[in-house]
């Protein structure tokens, strides 16, 4: 009942939820890919996927901070991090990641689609849907991008602020084995946002050239696949 394995168990269940979301449909193409997918289909799979995602990005930063309160202030860790605060930002994470893409859900939902169209992509990934649509998707575009900068960049500099006060606390612990043991511990969670932000920010926010459209693909095959299968590995082991 720690906050630290409270909000893992948030992480696991943001992570079955998205690879179950996506895997399913994604190994059915695989086996027949004639069968198609529907509209609905389509669309309920790209609201969850956002969703999903923002989830597990809010939760990232959410740790973080737990992480930070348990090294810069461990005497104070159990008042400030109490049962209310920690439910209070497991929702708040939660509540976000719903809104943020239902904001996106709301302006794609009017696109029109002209007949059936073929998705480059393993499932209906929100940038490949947009490419589809029979209307300009400029405002679209737009969203995408100022989301994801908020979401990532924002947080991610959380993340790192988080983390440069933890090195710094971490520093002047005397004993070489209390050292070693904190970092240790949080070295599982640097790995994880490392991943998680890195392919990330280079699908949403990095360069349009440059990168071959193929390769931003797969790249988004690793984050969506493998990275919620490698979450429990790496924070087991």
């Amino acid at each position: 009942h720690k906050p630290m394995y409270f909000f893992l168990s948030h992480l696991a269940l943001v992570d079955i939820s998205y690879a179950c979301n996506t895997v399913p449909q994604m190994l059915a193409n695989l086996l027949d890919p004639v069968k198609p997918i529907s509209y609905a289909g389509c669309i309920t799979q790209t609201s969850l996927f956002l969703t999903f995602a923002l989830t597990e990005c809010l939760l990232l930063v959410v740790m973080s901070y737990d992480h930070y309160v348990a090294i810069c202030h461990p005497l104070r860790y159990s008042v400030i991090m109490s049962w209310r605060v920690c439910v209070t930002l497991s929702l708040a994470s939660w509540a976000l990641g719903f809104f943020l893409a239902l904001a996106h859900l709301i302006l794609l939902l009017p696109l029109p689609f002209c007949g059936p169209q073929k998705i480059n992509h393993f499932f209906c990934e929100i940038l490949a849907i947009l490419k589809l649509a029979c209307a300009d998707t400029h405002i679209n575009d737009i969203l995408v991008l100022a989301g994801a900068a908020s979401v990532l960049v924002g947080p991610l500099s959380s993340v790192v602020i988080s983390y440069m006060r933890i090195i710094w606390a971490v520093l002047h612990i005397q004993p070489r084995e209390g050292r070693q043991k904190a970092f240790s511990t949080h070295s599982s969670h640097l790995c994880v946002v490392g991943l998680f932000y890195g392919i990330a920010i280079i699908m949403y926010i990095g360069p349009k050239h440059g990168n071959p459209k193929e390769q931003k693909t797969y790249l988004l095959l690793f984050h969506s696949l493998f990275n919620p299968m490698l979450n429990p590995l790496i924070y087991s082991l």
